[in-house]
């Protein structure tokens, strides 16, 4: 993985900013964008931080072309970023949920996705990784719009698998059951947090797809779930 070029979405949060250790250990060149990252997150001399609003396609663009332009190429795309929100049913599901969801969690993916897939196939062993949700795998009581669009996640993540079969880009999905993360344990305090997945379990199986080694595995969709001691 050393000097290998990552462009991370979503770098901050709580899975990305294990996500981003992991790779940064490795001696990759790390790109974290987020939306208020600062270069104090990972203060390491291989690693930049982008201010990024994933909402917002021209700072995709620039911000993916600026990559390419300050690097030569771009290697391994992880995009981490993504959200949550659930409670009514479909009946009650407003436009304004409906849209953030979609936003956060499938168009900001596309955009991301279509800016680096021309340089990601002009990489050596490209890599495209993206977390979904293990609880988009089937539908859910009051979560409409966020299984929706997880579920479509899964889908465009392999059909771009597809489209690049041929050339020597891989692309897999990550389907993490509830994740042990500050915010998490915040929300559901009465949770048994021994059941969750691990953030660094999660980490280490990117960084695993990211390798030389699984560049035969790709439109996979992996689920990962904790409680297996």
């Amino acid at each position: 993985m050393k000097d290998k070029v990552v462009f991370i979405t979503g770098a901050n949060g709580g899975l990305g900013s294990r996500v981003t250790r992991a790779f940064l250990e490795q001696g990759a060149r790390v790109i974290g964008a987020s939306l208020g990252i600062t270069a104090a997150d990972f203060p390491q001399p291989n690693f930049e931080a982008m201010a990024m609003d994933f909402n917002q396609l021209d700072e995709i663009k620039r911000g993916v072309a600026k990559i390419v332009e300050r690097y030569g190429r771009l290697d391994v795309l992880v995009h981490l970023l993504g959200g949550f929100a659930g409670g009514p049913s479909i009946e009650e599901t407003t436009d304004a949920m409906w849209e953030q969801m979609q936003n956060i969690n499938l168009t900001s993916a596309f955009h991301v996705f279509r800016e680096s897939i021309p340089h990601l196939r002009k990489s050596v062993s490209g890599r495209l990784i993206a977390i979904g949700s293990l609880t988009a795998a089937q539908p859910h009581l009051n979560l409409g719009a966020y299984v929706t669009f997880k579920a479509a996640l899964a889908m465009l993540v392999q059909t771009v698998a597809l489209e690049n079969a041929g050339a020597g880009l891989t692309a897999n999905v990550i389907l993490p059951g509830t994740m042990d993360t500050p915010a998490n344990r915040k929300a559901m305090p009465d949770a048994d947090f021994s059941k969750w997945a691990k953030t660094e379990d999660v980490a280490d199986l990117v960084l695993s797809l990211a390798g030389e080694q699984a560049r035969h595995l790709t439109g996979l969709a992996i689920p990962i779930e904790g409680g297996h001691g």
